[in-house]
C-alpha cells in the first residue's frame, strides 16, 4: 500500500468510528511501525483534519448532540485521588469532559484533550496516568486547571458546579 493510501485508509478508519483508536492497532492493521503512524497523523493535521491524540487513542472529534451547550469550569485539587473524585463528580451529574487546560507561566496556555463521559471512562484515564508514572497537566500549576465540559442544559452545568463548589474543587469567581 502506498504511503498516500495509508493515510486515507487511516482517515476513513477516524471518520468511521466514535471511539478513540490506538496507534499501535493503526501500525498493525497496516504493517507500519508506530512512529509511520504517528508521522502520518502529523501530516493529516498540517492537511487540516482535526484529528485528537488522547490516552486512548487518536479519534476526530463529533459532536453528537448538536443542542449540547460546552461550558467552563475553573477547578482547583490536589494528586490523583482528587482529580478522579472531581472527573467522576462531573460525568456522574451528565457531563462529558472535552479537554484540560491550564496556563502555564513560561508557555501560556496548554490544552489536551480528555474525552471522557463515563465512570469506566474516567477510571481508563485514570489508570492510564498511573501505569505510565504521568504528571497531570494540573501539576504544572499546583492544582489550578479549566475543564471544557459538554452538558445538556444550563440546569446540568449548575449541578455540576454545585457539587464541585460543594468539595471545594470550583475556583469561585470574584
Amino acid at each position: 500500500m502506498e504511503t498516500s493510501e495509508r493515510r486515507e485508509a487511516i482517515l476513513d478508519i477516524l471518520n468511521n468510528t466514535e471511539v478513540p483508536v490506538k496507534g499501535t492497532a493503526l501500525a498493525e492493521e497496516f504493517g507500519v511501525t508506530r512512529q509511520v503512524i504517528v508521522q502520518d497523523i502529523a501530516i493529516l493535521r498540517a492537511r487540516g483534519i482535526n484529528i485528537l491524540a488522547t490516552a486512548q487513542g487518536y479519534m476526530i472529534p463529533i459532536k453528537i448532540d448538536k443542542r449540547a451547550l460546552e461550558k467552563k469550569v475553573l477547578c482547583n485539587h490536589k494528586g490523583i485521588t482528587q482529580m478522579e473524585e472531581e472527573l467522576n463528580i462531573i460525568v456522574d451529574l451528565g457531563g462529558k469532559i472535552l479537554d484540560v487546560i491550564v496556563d502555564h507561566p513560561l508557555y501560556g496556555e496548554i490544552k489536551s484533550p480528555i474525552n471522557v463521559e463515563s465512570r469506566h471512562e474516567v477510571s481508563e484515564f485514570i489508570n492510564n496516568i498511573k501505569d505510565t508514572n504521568a504528571e497531570p497537566l494540573s501539576s504544572l500549576t499546583q492544582g489550578l486547571h479549566l475543564h471544557t465540559i459538554e452538558v445538556k442544559d444550563e440546569e446540568t452545568y449548575k449541578r455540576i458546579k454545585k457539587a464541585l463548589e460543594d468539595k471545594r474543587y470550583l475556583v469561585k469567581e470574584e
